[in-house]
């Protein structure tokens, strides 16, 4: 991990602390990759630092792998840094020792989510478990073949669904395609294949598209901010596996988006008319309104799909 975010975690306060003993915990370990194991706590606490999460979280992220892996008792973690730090990571402590033993129905794994939510008491602990999960994923490729097949398994039936629900549905994706690769290998290699030309013709249209609506957006004095997205290939390929897409990437119409980002509900909907003005919407699709019917996890925007 870089000196830099190092020095960004001393300016935090109260995570200057946790950090030293962190780094106490776990020093001379090493990970199966080779690497100083401090490495991924301090990556865990940058994924939350990006996340905009408090300094509580920050430095449980850091702290995660202490009890289990440093030998450091949740007691001392109590009286060094409160209890409600101490609950963080034993909230962590405990949802890691859920394993995905084999593949099971539905209701089962739906059963493993909803108990880890329970467990966690706080939704902080399953966000610094998603980060946990994220990095680990990175170095998946070291542990062996049965451990692969199960963390990517847990990682697909469980984890990811629960990104979702948070509302976190980029790191759902993130998720999704560092696990995909180990469970579905050569399906995993066609779609990145077959899918790469196609990416990257839309993100040239898409550019040129971002800038147009920009400036339209300004001439009706609509402040937006625009960024781009491209559909994860884990996602892409269920949706190949549609029976009315039959593998056929061309009747996707959602591979890459635009989202494009006002301050008020008002403007969303004066965005919406701005982009049906000047690209034609997809007739057979039609608009997605989550602003007046909210989707359960609290997510409100509006969909379109044009050209």
């Amino acid at each position: 991990m870089n000196q830099k975010f190092e020095e960004i975690l001393r300016q935090i306060e109260g995570c200057e602390k946790a950090y030293q003993l962190a780094k106490q915990a776990h020093i001379g370990q090493k990970r199966l990759s080779g690497e100083d194991f401090i490495n991924h706590p301090l990556a865990v606490a940058q994924m939350l630092v990006d996340w905009k999460l408090d300094v509580g979280s920050i430095a449980a992220g850091l702290l995660h792998d202490t009890v289990e892996e440093g030998n450091v008792s949740l007691a001392k973690i109590k009286k060094e840094f409160g209890a409600d730090i101490a609950d963080l990571v034993n909230g962590v402590t405990k949802i890691g020792e859920i394993k995905l033993r084999a593949k099971k129905d539905e209701a089962f794994v739906e059963n493993l989510r909803k108990m880890i939510v329970v467990m966690a008491h706080d939704l902080r602990v399953v966000l610094i478990k998603l980060a946990d999960r994220y990095h680990n994923l990175q170095t998946l490729h070291v542990l062996p073949l049965e451990k692969q097949e199960r963390i990517s398994r847990e990682t697909l039936e469980i984890y990811a669904p629960l990104a979702e629900r948070l509302g976190i549905g980029e790191i759902k994706g993130q998720l999704e395609d560092l696990a995909f690769p180990y469970l579905y290998s050569q399906e995993y290699q066609w779609v990145k294949k077959y899918s790469a030309p196609f990416y990257k013709k839309a993100d040239q249209q898409l550019a040129q598209v971002k800038r147009k609506l920009l400036k339209k957006l300004a001439k009706e004095r609509i402040k937006a901010e625009i960024h781009t997205r491209a559909k994860h290939l884990y996602s892409l390929y269920q949706k190949l596996l549609r029976p009315e897409i039959d593998r056929d990437i061309n009747k996707i119409h959602d591979l890459v988006a635009l989202r494009v980002i006002v301050k008020t509900v008002e403007e969303c909907y004066s965005a919406l008319g701005v982009i049906h003005k000047f690209f034609k919407p997809v007739p057979s699709i039609g608009i997605r309104d989550f602003i007046s019917q909210p989707k359960p996890n609290g997510y409100q925007s509006i969909h379109t799909n044009v050209f």
